[in-house]
């Protein structure tokens, strides 16, 4: 029987009825009354478990007030199959002996009692128990003696909150007894109130805890699903370029045609696009792939450095030359080597590289041996060699012959449809490295989304790296990115990138700006990349390239009028670096206007 049987139970009929006896009180009996409060709220307000604490409380009531053999009992909950049974509708949760899960049948609480209380909710005092409830209802312990009996309710929660339980108590009625029946069961009801609080702020506490897990199971969840979507967008065709943007498509498709050739490649972009991994990927596509990968940085090395580590030398060639040393393109022999920022080396180490480009042999420092090498020529830079070529920096017949095939790297700000592939493999890579489980928030990727990110695939690494470090959870929020903390320098070099001197902004005053033009590197006509497609929901439309210095007299001079012929502005006007303001000036023949 479930709930027809505790129904049965509250409605049985009962003859109870309350006795009183005349009121006494002293000063010692309410000291020692506000004692028992206190240590009862102080046990009570700390308990992880209220119940748990019940012995400890009705202790405190029998040493401080003498209210003896406490007992609270909790109506019993529902077994597996449903049901409370017929035979105890309640149990004696706690005592002054412990805790326990017992049967009304230890006749702790008198079951007259118990039923009354549970079925009227109003507080109950007995001076004469045995007669009223007889004495075979009574505990052993208390058949006998000449006990007083109280017993109050304890409340659940609700608009009309029901009685969930009962706590009861002796009191031994002796010539020396200075306490009154309401001064009792006052002290009892505190106590009830008190435990009520007590397992209703529990309540609170566990319902909170089980929704704050819950939001990180659906936080955790949802990051995952993002995950599988992201992922689902990467669409490479090529191993490690992540993508599936048309501009990453259109150059995949290039790099698949040139690989089949023996052709020259200069890969053009900005620093960060990737240049080294689509090399890479040209060589992975050649017939060469099973010959060497040599990488060289042109930028890193002085001259004399490079032309040894380029061409080798023999023992003795120079001062700690102890022993010969093979050049890179002496073990390139028959593979492909990179040539990264190539548009840094001097003019007097172009002529020597042109020369080895154009028969295919040199000689090492020091050396006089003429060595043959077949290597596949892949260069890189992000620097205008038009411009050096017209400035005379760069040596034009060096720059036909290592531009055969150019292929322009776009910028991570011309497909923001790769954004968030892209920051997705890089946290995935962060977790592989670390043993992390970290996933992206919706609201991250949409920041992610929203930075124009002039240090490109190269700065989003970096951005998606210390997000993931410093992340206090298992998904990554959009206020833990470093834009959302001011803590993001790109905004910072973008300002000082287009010239803007002005004191007041960026870190320097404490803010992060968001920029609104984006340093490129110019390209001439035929090698434009391709028209950048609209951007997805959610990413900023993206701004136009700079202009060169080829850029018009009348529109140079309208500029140079509009900023009062300052160039720092006029380059903020048109898009340009104060530096090619300045060439620009030079090459159409402008004379500064001074005031």
């Amino acid at each position: 029987m479930g709930e027809q049987a505790t129904k049965d139970f509250l409605d049985r009929p009962s003859t109870t009825r309350v006795t009183a006896a005349p009121e006494m009180t002293t000063p010692r009996a309410e000291r020692l009354t506000l004692d028992a409060i206190y240590e009862i709220a102080k046990t009570l307000t700390s308990a992880p478990d209220p119940i748990a604490d019940m012995p400890s409380v009705l202790n405190v009531l029998s040493s401080f007030i003498g209210l003896k053999h406490g007992a609270l009992a909790l109506l019993s909950q529902p077994d597996d199959h449903g049901s409370q049974g017929a035979v105890n509708p309640y149990i004696i949760a706690a005592s002054t002996h412990g805790t326990q899960d017992q049967g009304a049948a230890n006749d702790a609480i008198p079951e007259p009692v118990a039923r009354m209380v549970f079925r009227t909710g109003v507080p109950l005092f007995s001076w004469d128990p045995a007669s009223e409830f007889g004495a075979d209802c009574l505990p052993p312990y208390i058949q006998g003696k000449d006990v007083a009996l109280l017993a109050v309710p304890l409340r659940g929660q609700g608009e009309t909150p029901l009685v969930v339980g009962v706590l009861c108590a002796y009191r031994y009625i002796d010539d020396g007894y200075g306490r009154g029946s309401d001064d009792d069961l006052g002290v009892l009801t505190m106590v009830s109130s008190l435990l009520e609080q007590s397992l209703r702020f529990r309540q609170l506490i566990v319902r909170d805890r089980e929704r704050t897990m819950r939001d990180a199971r659906r936080a955790i969840s949802e990051a995952r699903s993002l995950r599988e979507t992201v992922v689902a967008q990467k669409g490479a065709d090529i191993e490690g370029i992540i993508g599936s943007s048309p501009e990453i498509k259109n150059v995949i498709h290039q790099i698949s045609k040139v690989a089949e050739t023996r052709a020259s490649v200069l890969l053009r972009g900005e620093s960060g696009t990737g240049k080294e991994l689509f090399a890479r990927a040209i060589h992975a596509l050649s017939d060469r792939k099973k010959a060497p990968f040599v990488r060289v940085n042109c930028a890193a090395l002085s001259p004399t450095l490079l032309e040894s580590e380029l061409f080798g030398h023999e023992k003795g060639a120079f001062t700690g030359a102890q022993s010969l040393k093979k050049g890179r393109f002496e073990l390139a022999d028959g593979g492909t080597l990179f040539l990264d920022e190539i548009g840094e080396i001097g003019p007097e180490f172009q002529a020597k590289l042109l020369r080895v480009l154009q028969e295919g042999e040199f000689e090492r420092v020091g050396g006089t041996k003429t060595i043959k090498t077949d290597v596949r020529l892949v260069s890189a830079t992000n620097k205008d060699l038009e411009q050096a070529v017209a400035e005379g920096s760069f040596r034009a017949d060096l720059y036909f012959r290592i531009c055969v095939v150019p292929i322009v790297l776009p910028a991570l700000r011309e497909r923001p449809g790769d954004i968030m592939p892209l920051a997705q493999h890089f946290l995935d890579k962060f977790n592989s490295q670390n043993g992390t489980e970290l996933h992206f928030a919706n609201e991250a990727f949409k920041t992610i989304c929203q930075c124009k990110f002039p240090g490109n695939v190269r700065e989003l690494e970096n951005c998606v790296y210390r997000a993931a470090a410093m992340s206090d959870g298992e998904v990554i929020l959009g206020e833990e990115m470093a834009c959302n903390q001011n803590a993001c320098l790109s905004a910072e070099l973008w300002r000082l990138q287009s010239g803007d001197s002005s004191p007041i902004g960026g870190l320097a005053a404490g803010l992060v700006v968001t920029p609104t033009v984006a340093p490129t590197v110019a390209a001439p006509p035929s090698m434009a990349a391709p028209a950048a497609s609209s951007p997805p929901a959610g990413c900023p439309v993206q701004p136009q390239p700079r202009k060169t210095a080829n850029t018009a007299r009348e529109e140079l001079i309208s500029a140079m009028e509009q900023a009062g012929w300052v160039q720092a502005k006029a380059a903020r006007l048109l898009g340009m670096t104060p530096r090619q303001i300045s060439y620009a000036l030079k090459k159409h023949g402008i004379e500064i206007q001074k005031f």
